[in-house]
């Protein structure tokens, strides 16, 4: 009983976050209220009140769902070798993340003031410099280093240049992937040469 209770909860909270997102996406996040999510949800406002208490919190928790799975990706990519196919699978793993964020990343291109308000946008920006780090040669020259900085920008904006393209999303997420590894590759193989 208590397993399913949690579960319950957990769902709940996992629908909040759904419907919060999509309406700070259609709408804003100024401009949606606490009231419209419990109404959108069907539930009162003591009942979201209880998993959370402002937007803020809902973003927050959004954010630490989507900062979990990057920081387990930091850390093994700092744990690996500084080689192309670490490179290679570092992207492949952010790739399927981004993937399962999407609703989230939507919000953020589409909220960018909310953002640089907000102490999230620092701590994302934080995590991109850490991705960055790994990806990137140390001694890289800038046009090697601007090419690693595109192709995360690839992968972030071909989940929004893309949606309205006709195809299926795995093969977009696939050809989005390989222009930004072809990039990586050519800054891998331009930092002195360095293979795998």
């Amino acid at each position: 009983m208590d397993g399913s209770r949690q579960r319950r909860r957990g769902d709940t909270r996992q629908r909040i976050q759904d419907v919060a997102v999509e309406l700070f996406a259609e709408q804003g996040y100024e401009k949606t209220s606490l009231r419209e999510i419990a109404e959108r949800l069907d539930v009162t406002k003591a009942a979201l009140y209880y998993h959370f208490k402002t937007k803020e919190d809902i973003l927050i928790s959004l954010f630490e769902d989507l900062t979990r799975p990057m920081d387990e990706l930091i850390e093994w990519g700092r744990g690996r070798p500084h080689t192309l196919d670490t490179k290679r699978e570092l992207l492949g793993r952010y790739s399927v993340a981004l993937t399962n964020a999407a609703p989230l990343f939507r919000f953020m291109q589409e909220n960018q003031a909310t953002m640089r308000e907000l102490s999230i946008g620092e701590s994302f920006k934080d995590r991109m410099l850490s991705m960055l780090e790994i990806i990137k040669e140390p001694d890289a020259p800038l046009t090697d280093q601007v090419r690693c900085v595109s192709a995360l920008f690839t992968m972030h904006a071909g989940m929004f240049a893309l949606k309205d393209i006709e195809g299926d999303p795995e093969d977009k997420r696939k050809a989005v992937l390989e222009v930004a590894v072809e990039l990586v590759t050519r800054a891998h193989g331009g930092a002195g040469g360095r293979e795998s």
